[in-house]
C-alpha cells in the first residue's frame, strides 16, 4: 500500500472525528428515547427507534451509544408465585424437623416447585429429591401450576424407585401438595406426609439447594 505515514495518521484522525461527531449527535437522542420509554428499551429496541428515524444503527452500535449515554434498560423481575398456602385444605405436621441428614436412600423425599424460562415461555417444574443421595428421583413440567404437576412428579418417583412403604414426603403447604388427590396418592403408596411450617423456608432448605443431578427433560406442557 503506497500510503505515507502522515497520510495514514491524517486519515485515522479524520475518521475518529467523524465518529465522534456522529456519537455526539446520537447520544442525546438515545437519552431522549430512554426518558420517553421510562427506561424500558434495551439496545435492540433503541436501534429500531434510530433506524425508524433514518439512522444506520445496529444492536452493537446501540449498545455502545447507551453506555456512552449512561443509560440501561430496567430489568423486569422474572418472578412467579409457586406456593399458595391460603386454602382450607388439611395441613400435615412437620415430621422432618430439619433433619436433612438421612442414612438410607428412599426413606425421605422432598418436593419442590420452581419455574424456568424457555422458548415456550414460563414453565413450572416440580421435582422430588431423595434427601439421602440429593438426587432428583421424579420430576414433571407444565405451563400450569396445578395438582397434576406434583402428582406426575410423584408418579415418576414411584415408578423409577419402587420405594418400600414408610417413605416420608416433605413439602411446603401449597395447595398442590395439600390436595385430596395428592394426599390420596401418598396414602395409597404407604407414604407419610410432612409439611414445613408456614412462612419458614429454612425447613425446606435441603430441597432447592440439594440438587446434584437433573435428568434431561423434554419441554412438553
Amino acid at each position: 500500500m503506497h500510503v505515507s505515514r502522515s497520510g495514514y495518521y491524517s486519515w485515522r484522525s479524520r475518521d475518529q472525528s467523524v465518529l465522534q461527531r456522529e456519537r455526539s449527535r446520537l447520544i442525546p437522542r438515545v437519552k431522549a428515547i430512554h426518558r420517553q420509554t421510562r427506561g424500558s428499551y434495551g439496545a435492540r429496541r433503541v436501534s429500531e427507534e434510530l433506524q425508524a428515524e433514518g439512522e444506520s444503527c445496529g444492536r452493537t452500535k446501540a449498545t455502545t451509544l447507551m453506555k456512552l449515554a449512561g443509560v440501561e434498560a430496567k430489568q423486569k423481575k422474572k418472578y412467579r408465585v409457586t406456593t399458595n398456602s391460603k386454602h382450607n385444605l388439611p395441613v400435615a405436621p412437620n415430621l422432618l424437623e430439619r433433619n436433612f441428614e438421612v442414612s438410607e436412600q428412599d426413606r425421605v423425599y422432598c418436593g419442590e416447585i420452581t419455574y424456568i424460562w424457555t422458548a415456550q415461555g414460563w414453565l413450572y417444574l416440580a421435582i422430588i429429591l431423595d434427601l439421602f443421595s440429593r438426587r432428583v428421583v421424579g420430576w414433571a413440567l407444565s405451563n400450569r401450576i396445578k395438582k397434576e404437576l406434583v402428582i406426575n412428579a410423584l408418579q415418576m418417583a414411584i415408578f423409577r424407585r419402587r420405594p418400600a412403604p414408610g417413605v416420608m414426603f416433605h413439602s411446603d403447604r401449597g395447595s398442590q401438595y395439600c390436595s385430596k388427590a395428592f394426599q390420596k396418592m401418598l396414602k395409597n403408596n404407604g407414604m407419610v406426609c410432612s409439611m414445613s411450617r408456614k412462612g419458614n423456608c429454612w425447613e425446606r432448605a435441603a430441597c432447592p439447594w440439594g440438587i446434584t443431578v437433573l435428568p434431561k427433560v423434554s419441554l412438553v406442557a
